[in-house]
């Protein structure tokens, strides 16, 4: 009987990892939930006079929202390193310039070795951390969340 192809199955989507810089050269973790990456184009209309069967309509501005990432604490300070260069005393440091970083969040495969898709973007700054909520008598991960401004993105196969 022949041997009969087995379809590809649907990458595992619960392992992103974070990294900032050029190519990655920093990596601030791993996360399990990533959200915020889509875009918008705005529609600007024009209406030509003596046309009335329909409206021109021509893209407008892009906007990206922020991207959001999520996951449990870990013992890693490359988060919080990145963090305080973008605020406060590194923020001063370096003459109030915000040091805007490349950055990428890759998708990988179950055992976290091979990158399935890659999202890079632009411009990038962390702009809000939250931890944990902590009550005694909860059985609930620690989990922290980190916000990220950014310029754009592009996506391509790992």
């Amino acid at each position: 009987m022949p041997r009969q192809e087995r379809t590809m199955d649907p990458p595992f989507n619960g392992h992103f990892v974070f990294s900032v810089g050029k190519e990655g050269e920093v990596e601030i973790g791993a996360f399990t939930e990533c959200s915020g990456l889509s875009v918008d184009i705005e529609v600007e209309e024009v209406k030509e006079g003596g046309q009335n069967q329909f409206v021109h309509k021509l893209p407008g501005r892009m906007t990206w929202p922020n991207i959001v990432l999520k996951r449990g604490i870990t013992n890693t300070n490359s988060l919080f390193e990145w963090l305080a260069e973008c605020s406060g005393e590194g923020y001063e440091g370096l003459g109030n310039k915000l040091a805007r970083k490349q950055g990428e969040v890759a998708l990988t495969d179950p055992s976290g070795n091979r990158k399935i898709r890659v999202w890079e973007f632009e411009g990038a700054w962390p702009v809000k951390w939250s931890g944990p909520t902590m009550a005694a008598g909860s059985s609930d991960a620690a989990t922290e969340q980190l916000e990220i401004a950014h310029h754009g993105f592009r996506a391509s196969s790992g």
